[in-house]
């Protein structure tokens, strides 16, 4: 059964949106290189609308082996809104997608992996479906944005593992306990 990794980049005071206005070179080649082997070990990647928006945008002309691997993987886009995903590799799932990643996670061999901590790794992180929650603690202070904690149900987890990059980056895994 395949894991669902979710990986998101959160500053010091607790903003996860629009990572690319503070991340800044805090996303170096150390990082690349860890994201490009967790990509490597995933056969698929999941994304709400918003976040599929924002990446078929910035990241549809491959520039290296990163974006290549983010664009030839395929992508599974949830959402009730959109009509079409035409981004290489994407298929749009309409309705619900707690039993539509029950499926995902039966079928391959590779991770599950999804960018982000927004309302689709949230449900399903409620719903026991996410096997690690990544977070890269980013020690910048962002001063706005969509914060990563909001209301909703508590799920325990427990700790995997801490890093420390050399750019004071801190990564935390954690996995459902």
């Amino acid at each position: 059964m395949r894991n669902l990794i979710v990986s998101s980049l959160v500053s010091l005071d607790g903003v996860h949106g629009d990572p690319q206005s503070w991340v800044g070179d805090f996303f170096d080649q150390q990082a690349a290189e860890e994201a490009l082997a967790v990509l490597r070990e995933s056969d698929a990647m999941l994304m709400g609308r918003t976040t599929y928006t924002e990446f078929a945008a910035a990241w549809s002309s491959p520039s290296g082996l990163y974006l290549d691997r983010i664009n030839d993987i395929p992508k599974y886009v949830f959402s009730s809104t959109l009509t079409t995903a035409d981004w290489n590799n994407s298929t749009l799932v309409p309705g619900d997608p707690v039993p539509a990643v029950q499926e995902l996670k039966k079928q391959g061999d590779g991770h599950l992996m999804i960018y982000g901590y927004g309302r689709l790794a949230q449900t399903l992180l409620e719903h026991g479906l996410v096997d690690r929650l990544n977070f890269l603690v980013v020690p910048v202070m962002a001063g706005g944005g969509t914060p990563l904690l909001r209301p909703g149900k508590r799920t325990n987890l427990r700790l995997a593992s801490v890093r420390e990059r050399r750019n004071g980056v801190v990564a935390l895994s954690y996995a459902n306990a």
